[in-house]
């Protein structure tokens, strides 16, 4: 069996877990979030804790369940504490500011570059150089930041561009004579 479907999921006080079928509901102080569990994986709930496991010995049923466990864990963690990306401008005269549900972006183009955010998404900019992402569904936060990193992703030369917070570019050198 799956290393990562041995390990059972911790319920937190304050969050609030329903199976039904295939179907997991996961309810805490931040939000809701559902799951349509596959065919090949059983989730049960014992004593504040989920299980997953395969219902076969098949190697991808075995992977499955493993990632079945991986998104509902996800999913407890991001209705108690929630997700967070954070983004850094760099360049001369690199901006963000954030209006409402859109992202206003000036990124060196010739025109603004205005970005939707999605429902179940926040975005904030403590400074014009950071830009926060958070949710409660770590996948979505994700998209999003990769959607506005994809804007102008960090060029290797002088380091220009959208990158995470963590995130190390590495830089080439000048080309020579």
């Amino acid at each position: 069996m799956s290393r990562v479907a041995k390990k059972p999921i911790k319920i937190p006080s304050g969050a609030e877990v329903t199976l039904d079928g295939q179907q997991v509901k996961v309810k805490g102080p931040k939000g809701e979030l559902a799951f349509t569990v596959h065919d090949q994986v059983r989730i049960t709930q014992e004593e504040g804790e989920l299980q997953c496991k395969a219902v076969t010995d098949k190697s991808g049923d075995i992977a499955l369940a493993g990632t079945t466990r991986a998104i509902v864990a996800n999913m407890v963690a991001g209705v108690t504490e929630g997700f967070e990306r954070k983004l850094e401008l760099r360049g001369v005269g690199y901006r963000a500011q954030a209006q409402g549900s859109t992202l206003n972006l000036t990124l060196g183009f010739s025109h603004p570059v205005n970005y939707a955010v999605p429902e179940g998404v926040t975005v904030e900019t403590p400074s014009q150089t950071e830009v926060l992402v958070k949710g409660i569904d770590k996948q979505q936060v994700g998209q999003v930041a990769a959607q506005i990193r994809a804007y102008r992703p960090p060029e290797p030369y002088k380091g220009k561009g959208v990158r995470y917070a963590d995130e190390r570019v590495v830089m080439k050198e000048a080309k020579k004579k």
